[in-house]
């Protein structure tokens, strides 16, 4: 991702002055209009901008360079600091500012937005020589911090849109080797059959079938001080779902490379904590498999093991998450954590219930309900809790097992009966979370390109600076 905010004090006086961006309610257009000259005003009506919320009007000097931007926030009250994601596609090339931050906005989410909406995903097709859309930020802002929220976000986006010949398991790994040893944590990797001697017993059921190059494998990445509260974070990394024996058809299998969305988003959450210095004490765990089709592969009617002592009839083979996700919930309760967030891609019916945009989420804990909506409101970054009803918790009991990875169709609620399977093996000490995410954005809209998206994780992160508070200097 380029770096596309800039500290005013990085600039040299021979950079020019940046264009100014007025951010105007639509109460506040027609002041603004009768005190510029006569063809802004002319170019204003010609261009039908009315400051809706999202609308960008660039306008021209009488020479044809560019004077200033106009945004549009809409009614005053409902403006949300994602409104500036749109800029960076909408600008000519060069260094903006804000004439002023709008009221009830935080400057730093709205440098947050602008650098998220400045994401491209150019692997497999640079662009060179292309100059950025810079935003010079306010010198209140700490700009360390948005730049590492935004290359977190950047860089699970990018291994999301990644495919699965680029980004098997041992790409996985890597990106986590070299996370940790950026930010001086330790990474412990436990592959293919030593995964049974381990004692992840669902892990290596689940990867077994794939090619040796990308054997199943367990990623526990460790960092801070052991004194401080543990904080687990959880990560599926399907990074490919052929759906097994059970296979898909070819159009639900043409996006399963974003089955690693969960473990992207770990490893992204966990880079944030480092970069941050909370003062907890971190574990990211990723299950990494590839749910593929051989003569090993598991069969629709096997009973697992698992690493919680629970067996479990697997009714179907494309339900393959949430059996990794076990081991890795079960070793998280062996860390004893304060609090514990598991991230996955891991049911349509969450998609049929809230659709691509909305993510739900699923705890116990009601206070730490209300501290994620907060922190989810704050960044713009909208999730909805839904229940964890009593009344759908057979439907994941088996006749000859404990559990069942199938529930029974009488109960529909697909992601709820995920979340109630998941709750079996949940850390008891301290809280626990379950999101069930899209890491997709299906139609790109401003600011929001098709493809690879960060979900729930900047409100994420707000909500954990707030529960673990750095000590004041």
């Amino acid at each position: 991702m380029s770096e596309p905010i800039i500290a005013s004090s990085s600039r040299s006086a021979e950079d020019g002055p940046p264009t100014p961006i007025h951010c105007l309610y639509e109460s506040e257009l027609a002041a603004f209009v009768e005190a510029r000259p006569s063809f802004v005003r002319g170019f204003v009506a010609l261009e039908d901008f009315k400051a809706k919320a999202g609308q960008v009007l660039v306008l021209p000097t009488p020479q044809g360079a560019v004077d200033r931007v106009l945004l549009g926030l809409g009614v005053r009250g409902k403006a949300e600091a994602a409104l500036f994601r749109a800029l960076p596609a909408r600008l000519p090339a060069g260094d903006y500012r804000l004439a002023a931050v709008p009221d009830g906005l935080d400057a730093g989410q709205v440098a947050l937005a602008f650098a998220l909406g400045a994401y491209r995903f150019d692997r497999y097709r640079p662009r060179t020589g292309e100059e950025p859309r810079r935003l010079v930020a306010d010198e209140n802002i700490d700009l360390d911090e948005v730049h590492a929220v935004a290359h977190a976000c950047a860089l699970a986006r990018d291994m999301v849109n990644t495919p699965a010949n680029d980004m098997g398991p041992l790409q996985i790994e890597t990106i986590a080797r070299e996370i940790a040893e950026r930010y001086g944590a330790t990474l412990e990797v436990i592959v293919g059959d030593d995964l049974l001697e381990a004692n992840y017993p669902a892990v290596h059921a689940v990867g077994r079938a794939a090619v040796p190059a990308r054997a199943p494998r367990m990623l526990e990445l460790t960092w801070g001080d052991a004194t401080h509260p543990r904080l687990a974070i959880i990560g599926k990394g399907v990074v490919f779902d052929t759906g097994g024996l059970d296979i898909k058809p070819s159009g639900g299998m043409r996006l399963m490379k974003k089955d690693m969305g969960g473990a992207a988003h770990a490893l992204a959450l966990g880079r944030m904590v480092m970069a941050a210095g909370l003062p907890v004490a971190l574990s990211v765990l990723v299950p990494v498999v590839e749910n593929a089709i051989a003569g090993d592969a598991m069969r629709p009617g096997d009973v697992l093991a698992t690493r919680a002592g629970l067996t479990v009839e697997v009714g179907n083979t494309d339900a393959e998450g949430r059996l990794i996700l076990a081991d890795a919930l079960t070793r998280a309760a062996e860390l004893e954590p304060a609090l514990t967030i598991d991230l996955a891609t891991l049911t349509g019916a969450a998609r049929v219930a809230l659709g691509p945009q909305v993510i739900p989420f699923y705890t116990p804990d009601d206070d730490l309900a209300l501290e994620i909506e907060e922190g989810a409101r704050e960044a713009s970054d909208p999730v909805w809790r839904m229940p964890l009803w009593e009344g759908y918790r057979e439907a994941v009991e088996s006749d000859i097992a404990d559990l069942k990875n199938d529930p029974d169709a009488w109960a529909q609620a697909g992601s709820m009966t995920a979340a109630l399977f998941l709750q079996r093996f949940a850390p008891t000490t301290g809280s626990w979370v379950h999101f069930d995410i899209f890491a997709w954005n299906p139609k790109g809209r401003p600011g929001f390109a098709s493809g690879g998206e960060a979900q729930v994780i900047r409100g994420l992160y707000g909500m954990l600076k707030s529960r673990f508070p750095k000590a004041q200097a």
